[in-house]
């Protein structure tokens, strides 16, 4: 199962150990999850599409997909 992430700040330092970010948009519900891939565990994270930019330019995963 995976951890859902609350806080913005822990997702950035989290996106520094990920071996890879993706991004899933859904468009009906206004929202972007965002999935982090570590070794151990699979973390996401809901943040609004109008944020989404923001958030995407602060992580400093190697490999960023978009599903």
């Amino acid at each position: 199962m995976p951890i859902e992430v609350k806080d913005e700040e822990h997702v950035i330092k989290l996106s520094e150990v990920a071996i890879e970010c993706r991004v899933k948009k859904l468009e009906k519900e206004k929202i972007a999850k965002i999935k982090l891939r570590t070794k151990k565990y699979l973390f996401t994270y809901k943040v609004p599409l109008d944020k989404l930019d923001e958030v995407l330019s602060k992580l400093k995963c190697s490999k960023v997909v978009e599903v």
